[in-house]
């Protein structure tokens, strides 16, 4: 899977399963404040991305992610491990 497909799979799950505003998905939008995400919306973040991707996610994980481009480069990351 290449960058932008992640890239646009992501933005899709973004606008179709959290109801994010298309117009302020960029790389330097900051996860838990642009996009309004709050520690439920995480969970279920977790669980689309384990269905999208294919690949468990940890808690823990999360903790250096800030950005949207630091979920980009988390997600290309692990699913570049899994193949």
């Amino acid at each position: 899977m290449t960058r932008e497909e992640i890239e646009m799979r992501v933005n899709e799950f973004l606008v179709e399963e959290f109801e994010v505003d298309e117009d302020i998905i960029v790389p330097d939008a900051n996860l838990k404040e642009t996009l309004d995400l709050d520690s439920l919306d995480y969970v279920d973040l977790v669980v689309v991305i384990e269905q999208y991707f294919g690949f468990k996610v940890k808690g823990e994980d999360f903790v250096s992610i800030a950005t949207l481009k630091d979920f980009y480069d988390y997600i290309e990351n692990k699913v570049s491990q899994t193949v």
